[in-house]
């Protein structure tokens, strides 16, 4: 391992448009998504789960496009396997609120079979779904730009003839806490179809409106990401000699029941811990939820990888405890 110049390279776009309904997510989209597979000469496809909403600009824009019937993380996840088997660059994701959607009615429905009705620990369980959603969305082999729902609420603002008048406006978007890290672009879209760049890492749109961004919009931020380095692809990794030991079953199942039982220490030692003041941070109720978790866990890998998350999210909520305690 050695540090070396850092050096821009050529990167695939991350893009999300978010705002409330009828401020122009899914046209917006469309149309940057235009500009860049134009621009590479490629067609682009639409995953779209809002009832065939980007169907209804097929007269304006060429792309091809998968209905999505069922609207979960898993679905979602397939569908851009096969978009990249298929070969497109250039894909849209309208809308990738859904799945979000999926993962909170799921908690609510772990957290109301439970018998502390405590929905802390069930995010334990829902958590890895969301983060195999955000690996899919990083790992897509082209340039994705999705968009999604924003919660919205009505103001009173001063209309065009100078009289006061109900606005609708978008908040946060609906999805995950911490979205927004994953996207080198944020697009929050007005009801009067403007756009603010509130995250651009390309530096040419930050804090910047634009009026009904379009392919224009499209094909600048694809020759900014095209006008970097090309990525070098490493060497394959040698792989180990033919006559390197090779573990049994039974040394792996071995292995797997060791760092289980580590795990659940660790686990343990987590759950219990206590504030500076000698409080305890976590509840009894939320220290059964653990135990009901680790009970049903498999005694197998995938069982030991459930707990590992489960760790991982513990730990995570023990640090923000012990900050709020502090």
């Amino acid at each position: 391992m050695a540090f070396k110049k850092a050096e821009r390279t050529q990167l695939y776009l991350r893009c999300a448009v978010f705002g409330p309904s009828g401020s122009g997510k899914t046209m917006t989209t469309l149309r940057i998504a235009k500009g860049i597979a134009e621009k590479m000469g490629v067609p682009f496809a639409v995953i779209d789960s809002e009832a065939r909403s980007a169907s209804k600009y097929s007269d304006r824009f060429n792309f091809d496009v998968e209905n999505l019937k069922e609207k979960t993380v898993d679905h979602y996840i397939a569908s851009m396997n096969e978009a990249a088997k298929a070969g497109y660059k250039v894909l849209v994701i309208d809308s990738l609120s859904h799945a979000w959607r999926e993962l909170t009615e799921e908690v609510d429905r772990i957290t109301q079979s439970s018998q502390s009705k405590n929905s802390v620990l069930s995010w334990a369980k829902v958590n890895p779904k969301q983060k195999r959603l955000v690996d899919a969305i990083l790992n897509f082999p082209g340039h994705l730009i999705v968009t999604m729902r924003s919660k919205t609420e009505w103001v009173i603002g001063e209309g065009k003839d100078g009289k006061t008048s109900p606005k609708m406006v978008g908040l946060a978007p609906e999805q995950g806490k911490g979205i927004e890290y994953e996207f080198d672009l944020l697009v929050e879209m007005s009801q009067s179809h403007c756009a603010a760049i509130t995250k651009d890492r390309t530096g040419k749109f930050q804090d910047t409106v634009i009026e009904k961004p379009g392919e224009d919009f499209g094909v600048s931020l694809y020759e900014w990401l095209d006008s970097g380095v090309p990525l070098k692809i490493d060497e394959p990794v040698s792989k180990p000699a033919k006559s390197a030991a090779v573990k049994t079953k039974n040394e792996d199942d071995a292995d797997v029941q060791t760092q289980r039982e580590k795990i659940k220490q660790e686990i343990a030692g987590i759950v219990t811990a206590l504030s500076e003041s000698g409080k305890a941070l976590f509840t009894e109720d939320e220290k059964e939820q653990a135990r009901q978790i680790i009970k049903t866990a498999k005694s197998d890998t995938k069982g030991l990888q459930e707990l590992k998350e489960l760790k991982g999210f513990l730990f995570d909520e023990l640090s923000r405890r012990e900050k709020k305690a502090a």
